[in-house]
């Protein structure tokens, strides 16, 4: 596992160029991406870079990572991404592969049809969940349903100022996206500090979800000085 310690400018373009340079080599490469307000500054730098003619995602294949079930369509990470990132590229939406609450399992065969996650590009939750896969989840986790703890509630409780967050989602499980061949951390801000953490160091056996990135071999972590503070 690398770790890249950046200002978040800086941060936010180093990320940009590994996804360029894994389209420049593979233009139809299939990859996730994390919705959320930590990825809002790659999405726009993607966008400034895709309307610029440095990065295309014309062939390229998008895989949702997690969905909050039951919410109204103005509150789902869909929404975001559609409106913040898909519209805002030259990603085709027929080549966005949306998660179904009704059968989770179709997105890991769709994921194995396209060949695999060539990458994939993470936030960490303040208790370290990847995905919206929680403390305690096994390593060996596809797509699915999950749970979602009190910590993790409060952590999006800014998507839902007019009602409860949700207590469920679906999301690729851990085997799902640590399968992938290129792996992308994003860690922004002073509240991601003990989560990062315990990302680098906890055991990978533990029941700290994001410590299960320390088995792939191409993981990077990218964390700005506040969430890199307690390392």
């Amino acid at each position: 596992m690398k770790t890249v310690i950046l200002e978040q400018a800086d941060l936010i373009r180093s990320v940009a160029d590994e996804i360029c340079d894994i389209l420049h080599e593979k233009p139809d490469a299939a990859f996730t991406i994390a919705g959320g307000r930590t990825m809002m500054p790659l999405w726009r730098e993607l966008s400034v870079r895709t309307h610029g003619g440095k990065i295309s995602f014309a062939e390229a294949k998008f895989f949702q990572m997690a969905e909050f079930l039951n919410v109204p369509e103005e509150h789902t990470f869909r929404r975001q991404l559609e409106e913040s990132f898909v519209s805002k590229t030259d990603l085709r939406p027929e080549a966005c592969f949306w998660l179904d609450e009704t059968s989770p399992e179709t997105c890991d065969d769709s994921i194995a049809a396209a060949g695999g996650l060539d990458f994939a590009v993470l936030g960490i939750g303040n208790n370290a969940h990847i995905g919206l896969n929680e403390p305690a989840t096994q390593w060996d986790t596809r797509c699915r349903i999950q749970k979602l703890t009190e910590k993790t509630r409060r952590q999006y409780s800014w998507m839902f100022p007019e009602m409860p967050v949700p207590e469920k989602a679906v999301t690729m499980g851990i085997r799902t996206l640590t399968s992938a061949r290129n792996i992308l951390v994003v860690a922004l801000g002073e509240e991601k500090a003990p989560a990062t953490f315990s990302m680098l160091y906890a055991r990978d056996d533990s029941v700290i979800p994001a410590a299960f990135l320390q088995l792939p071999r191409n993981v990077t972590v990218y964390a700005d000085p506040a969430a890199a503070k307690s390392l």
